[in-house]
């Protein structure tokens, strides 16, 4: 078993500024005759994409409650119980090894036959 290595996605754009676009899109978007079109305009004029922009809108919504689906801070909650989850069946995985091995050397020790380590 290979150990998992966890990258840090890195955001490009702050907090800040994806409120601020989420808000332009807020006040901007009956300018434009659809959603997508404000997406790709308001991104433009800000520097990042449209389909960036729609996915901070969305999850804005879901935020305020006012669409179904995990909020920011629930999403971050996942994230953490399944790293935990992962971190403890590691443990887990480790703790049954080494039991393992004790209790091997514990038969061994009461039947009188010397201990051979394992080292696989």
């Amino acid at each position: 078993m290979s150990p998992m290595v966890e990258k840090k996605k890195t955001s490009r754009y702050s907090p800040e500024f994806r409120e601020r676009a989420v808000r332009l899109l807020d006040e901007h978007r009956s300018d434009y005759p659809s959603l997508s079109a404000a997406c790709r305009e308001i991104g433009g004029k800000l520097g990042c994409s449209g389909d960036s922009l729609h996915d901070w809108w969305k999850q804005a919504r879901r935020d305020a409650g006012a669409q179904p689906g995990p909020t920011t801070a629930e999403t971050a909650r996942i994230k953490a119980l399944e790293r935990e989850v992962r971190e403890l069946r590691q443990a887990n995985e480790i703790l049954k090894k080494a039991s393992a091995y004790f209790a091997q050397a514990e038969l061994d020790r009461l039947c009188g036959r010397p201990f051979k380590r394992n080292t696989s």
